[in-house]
């Protein structure tokens, strides 16, 4: 049964969500403060995180990025005002996806199986191979001339996506639907954001180019033997 951690100071919050969880299979524990939170993550044994962007200690934004520091455990923000300036923020930040409170509690287990499901494994699928970069989409890794790369699961899904089709141009809002399901509204920065991100830590292979006014692609070769890593 995956393990969510609610990161969250409301207290009244916890205990309901937790009972609705149960209904989808999945184990809701909550953390009221920041402090407490990282520490449980730290201590291992979840799946995702789900934390509030108004808490005490460290907003939400902070927190996100406390987190990334050390894990690419998928993440999901509850933003109260639901403004999209905040959404972008979270995305900067490594976020995978974002609920306006109030929420509906079957929406949350929505969006979160669609993490969960994203970072699944792919039993079956060999490596990617190109020239300077291999993904594996079963180990969900990427190796950059022999380096591996961090990337959160929403990075690894987009340039996952790209690299099964090398060379095919995908429009933004494509891709948004391909990534966060078709319940999530669509936000075509956030796919600018995901792939200034990506280019970043892919540096210095220029694996995605952009096409003005219709999308990016894959712009690497084959490899022409297998990569070694």
């Amino acid at each position: 049964m995956p393990r969510i951690l609610l990161i969250d100071d409301d207290q009244a919050l916890g205990e309901p969500l937790a009972a609705y969880f149960q209904r989808f299979g999945l184990e809701l524990v909550q953390a009221l403060r920041p402090s407490e939170g990282l520490e449980r993550l730290r201590q291992g044994g979840f799946d995702a995180a789900i934390l509030d962007v108004m808490l005490p200690e460290q907003d939400g934004f902070a927190l996100c990025r406390a987190i990334r520091a050390g894990s690419d455990i998928p993440v999901v923000m509850l933003t109260a005002r639901g403004e999209v300036m905040d959404r972008v923020v979270g995305l900067e930040l490594g976020a995978d996806d974002y609920l306006p409170k109030p929420f509906e509690p079957r929406e949350l287990v929505a969006r979160l199986q669609t993490v969960l499901r994203r970072r699944g494994p792919r039993v079956g699928d060999g490596r990617l191979r190109f020239e300077g970069l291999v993904i594996d989409p079963v180990t969900r890794t990427v190796q950059r001339q022999g380096d591996v790369v961090e990337l959160t699961s929403t990075e690894f899904e987009l340039l996952l996506l790209l690299a099964r089709q090398p060379g095919r141009v995908f429009g933004r809002d494509e891709i948004l639907n391909e990534l966060r399901g078709h319940e999530a509204e669509l936000y075509t920065r956030a796919v600018d954001i995901l792939v200034s991100r990506v280019r970043r830590k892919l540096e210095p292979v220029a694996a995605i180019k952009t096409l003005r006014n219709a999308g990016y692609a894959l712009a690497l070769r084959a490899a022409e033997s297998p990569a070694h890593g």
